[in-house]
């Protein structure tokens, strides 16, 4: 990435799709190893996004993931269209989940969806209307660590 300019890539997600989950991260990690982003800003966006993307698959109806890419920072904006949170405080404490048991059974559901996209986040956003649905900004500076 030698220019200012952003890259930018859109990603749809359909809710209850668990056979792709994560495909979306997938490929949002091969672009930023692509661009010579160092491996920790990688790891950090892919882990945001692929927790993001599940809380999509798990709740949501469908979203959109955002992809803006400078030399400065990996940016994600997740606009979903789903039941919304409608605790988003209490929504953000480690453990909290609203996870079925069929997706227990899955292995998700741990609580540690939004507390990870905020660990792995320089700045994060959540806005929730519940009945609506969620929109997360994600924001990750790279530190101008560019490994090409």
């Amino acid at each position: 990435m030698a220019s200012e300019e952003a890259y930018r890539r859109e990603f749809q997600v359909k809710g209850g799709d668990f056979a792709n989950a994560g495909a979306a991260a997938c490929a949002i990690k091969e672009l930023l190893k692509e661009f010579g982003l160092s491996p920790r800003t990688v790891r950090r966006a892919a882990v945001a996004a692929y927790e993001a993307e599940m809380n999509v698959i798990m709740y949501a109806r469908k979203a959109r993931i955002g992809l803006a890419v400078t030399p400065r920072e990996v940016r994600l904006v997740v606009d979903d269209r789903g039941p919304g949170i409608a605790d988003v405080e209490l929504a953000m404490t480690e453990g909290y989940s609203t996870a079925t048991a069929e997706m227990r059974e899955l292995g998700f559901g741990a609580g540690m969806g939004l507390p990870n996209i905020k660990k792995n986040s320089d700045r994060f956003e959540i806005v929730s209307e519940p009945g609506r649905g969620t929109r997360l900004d994600i924001l990750i500076r790279t530190n101008g660590h560019v490994t090409s």
